[in-house]
């Protein structure tokens, strides 16, 4: 049950596409890394990193999507970044 209502309206299904976007670069990158095991709290930190330097693209169910205005490489150049800032920098 979603907690985000607005008069009665369910807003908890509302989603930014560029989520899943960015959890599928995350698999890529992250899985040609050898050297570092991220924390839970790394994934986290990336993620988060990543979404909030990406604009949103918040979809509903039935959103018919005819162009993406950020492409995959985008995608996956933001999240190398963010993966590396963490990696640098980690937060504890």
């Amino acid at each position: 049950m979603s907690e985000l209502k607005f008069r009665f309206v369910d807003l908890g299904r509302i989603t930014n596409k560029n989520e899943k976007r960015v959890i599928l670069a995350m698999e890529k990158l992250l899985a040609d890394l050898d050297e570092w095991d991220p924390e839970p709290l790394d994934i986290q930190d990336i993620y988060a990193l990543a979404l909030n330097r990406l604009p949103p693209r918040y979809v509903q169910d039935g959103t018919i999507v005819f162009n993406e205005p950020v492409k995959r490489e985008e995608v996956e150049r933001v999240v190398g970044e963010a993966i590396k800032t963490v990696k640098d920098s980690p937060n504890y």
